[in-house]
């Protein structure tokens, strides 16, 4: 509880399902808390007794950004300080603001947030709590996910196993959930919600992949596949999950896509980018098609109604064609050297694990890996057999890979008789007590020497 009774407090957070709760939940407080998006100042302010935001204008704030949840953080921060009257807080305090910097490095890892400055501090820090002391619901989403107690947590972790379990309460069902889990101090309850967010992430995953397979089938099959954007729309579509697939469309096609879940009036949509291409501003180029929109240059939300969907693609086409004159540009991937599979070793990846947190603006090394052969056939795994594994070997070293969404890939990896080029990341695998060094793939050529442009 941050503030007296009809006290108007503005805190700026992600405007999600979560924001709403905690609006709702602040209300029942005698507050009135008013949610704004983090990632644009309005041109008009809301009237409030108390506004915090990094960019206000006028502000002399160093740094602008924060997500919201670091933005709660430096608001408990203070209000800690407040309370115990001095920068030096008690330790029952302190321990709450540890906690504090482990929620917010969830926050700022599944936001994607640009991880420098005081985003990168406040993520090592909060990485590192979650190793020694985690909050209790943390530990029993670090279980659920495999991570043993006492190992090391990573980036990646969160944004590959931590974030998508959270978020999957808020596209299924109640983002309250989450709340609770994170603010229980009760070990077994913890457990409990911790257990059925990996369910519910597990739903999605299932929903996700339904929905991608239909949104591609809908998409090669339309007269407008040859158009630089993607809009597309389904009553059969979950509204929760169609900015998963957005993202994997616009991964795939190399357009800026529009998903739509067309199942009321007016519909809810969702889209993602590519580099390059502001994708809140294309909006606001398409606002009068629209009852509202929100977002960022990379992500956005929407609600259109039904009758207004053939022209929202028309206009946002044509505004992503305005925008690419020559044409939508091929997605690039950039890699940093070119690296024999003999380099990989233990030592190599202490170096380049010293350069974590890994994130946003601060990737992880990318590799090539040339004249490779691959041994025995490769495997499709995971659920619905989405991923391909497999070994190469390269002048009497031999690694196995791991590439995952490649799963629909194999033929084309076998198609110059097993020998490819690979870019990739090396990883440290470790099963039954045994470490070894493989290499996650980001993306293959067949053949024994790459194309590069």
């Amino acid at each position: 509880q941050i503030a007296h009774e009809g006290t108007n407090v503005v805190v700026t957070v992600d405007c999600g399902i979560t924001a709403i709760d905690e609006a709702l939940e602040a209300r029942r407080l005698g507050m009135e808390l008013i949610v704004t998006d983090h990632h644009e100042m309005k041109a008009e302010l809301p009237a409030a007794d108390v506004l915090v935001h990094p960019r206000l204008p006028g502000g002399d704030y160093p740094f602008g950004g924060l997500s919201g949840s670091g933005v709660a953080l430096k608001l408990a921060w203070e209000v800690c300080k407040q309370v115990s009257g001095s920068d030096k807080v008690s330790p029952r305090l302190r321990e709450f603001l540890l906690d504090a910097v482990a929620h917010a490095a969830l926050g700022l890892i599944a936001d994607v947030v640009p991880l420098h400055d005081e985003n990168r501090i406040l993520v090592k820090h909060g990485l590192s709590r979650m190793r020694t002391a985690p909050p209790v619901g943390v530990a029993a989403l670090l279980e659920v996910c495999g991570i043993e107690a006492g190992k090391p947590v990573c980036a990646e972790h969160v944004a590959f196993k931590l974030a998508p379990r959270l978020n999957a309460a808020g596209r299924l069902g109640c983002a309250r959930l989450v709340v609770e889990l994170l603010t229980t101090t009760d070990a077994r309850k913890a457990k409990e919600l911790a257990a059925y967010l990996d369910g519910q992430n597990r739903e999605r995953q299932a929903l996700e992949r339904k929905i991608v397979a239909h949104a591609r089938e809908t998409l090669e099959a339309s007269p407008h596949f040859d158009l630089p954007a993607i809009v597309l729309a389904s009553d059969e579509w979950h509204p929760g999950v169609i900015g998963i697939v957005a993202g994997r469309l616009a991964d795939q096609y190399g357009k800026p896509t529009l998903l739509i879940s067309s199942r009321g009036d007016p519909s809810s949509g969702s889209g993602r980018s590519i580099p390059g291409f502001a994708l809140h501003s294309a909006l606001s180029a398409c606002d009068d098609l629209l009852i509202s929109h929100g977002g960022h240059a990379a992500a956005v939300g929407f609600r259109v109604a039904l009758h207004r969907i053939d022209e929202l693609r028309e206009r946002f086409a044509a505004h992503a064609a305005k925008h690419f004159p020559v044409g939508v540009p091929a997605p690039r991937l950039v890699l940093d050297a070119e690296l024999p599979l003999s380099s990989l070793t233990f030592g190599l990846l202490k170096e380049i694990d010293r350069l974590e947190p890994y994130g946003a603006e601060n990737r992880r090394p990318k590799f090539l890996a040339g004249g490779l052969q691959i041994v025995g056939e490769p495997k499709r795994i995971g659920g619905g057999e989405r991923h391909l594994s497999f070994r190469v070997k390269q002048a009497g070293n031999a690694t196995r890979a791991i590439a995952f969404g490649m799963g629909d890939r194999a033929e084309e990896l076998m198609s110059a008789g097993g020998q490819c080029c690979v870019a990739f990341t090396p990883r440290i695998n470790e099963w039954n007590d045994m470490r070894s060094v493989e290499i996650e793939v980001a993306d293959f050529q067949a053949g024994a020497t790459a194309r590069l442009i």
